[in-house]
Parts: C-alpha cells; sequence; structure tokens
C-alpha cells in the first residue's frame, strides 16, 4: 500500500479506505480477530489525533489497516491506546 505521502491526496472517503485495505489485508497473515479489531478501531476513532476519520496523526497509516495487523499497536508516543497481539513479536 501507498503511504499517503506519495499519493495524489491524503483526502479519502471511508469506502475507498475500505478497497484499500481490503485489498491490501490479503497479502497479510498475522491478522487480529473481529473483537479485537473492533475495540482497536473504536479507540482510534476517539483519538484527538486521528485525521480525515481514517488516518493517524502519528504515523500516517490509514487505521483501518494499522489495527488489523497483530503486530502493530497504537502509534502514540505519550498514551498507547491499545497494543501489539501478546505473543507476537
Amino acid at each position: 500500500m501507498t503511504c499517503k505521502g506519495c499519493l495524489e491526496t491524503v483526502h479519502y472517503t471511508k469506502e475507498e479506505v475500505h478497497a484499500l485495505v481490503e485489498e491490501q489485508l490479503l497479502f497479510e497473515e498475522n491478522l487480529v480477530d473481529e473483537a479485537t479489531y473492533q475495540n482497536r478501531l473504536d479507540e482510534c476513532e476517539k483519538c484527538p489525533h486521528l485525521q480525515y476519520e481514517t488516518t493517524c496523526g502519528f504515523c500516517g497509516c490509514f487505521v483501518a489497516f494499522r489495527a488489523k495487523l497483530a503486530d502493530k499497536e497504537c502509534p502514540s508516543p505519550e498514551n498507547k491506546r491499545w497494543y501489539k497481539k501478546k505473543g507476537v513479536t
């Protein structure tokens, strides 16, 4: 997936983000379950650093993608809202 900084625009609808994320997730193996995913997204949606309703202000990732990956955690340097799945390095 191309970084939003490398694309023509950083503004995407939730539907466009969903399509991009679903396509990229086909290449990923280590994903969290649906309940964990939804909890992570809920935390991201409450974060004051969420941009355009889709993008993390700390790392630039689409939150819908980062939240699905088991080996990722909230990138906030001050107050992590969620952590990587235990046992995943």
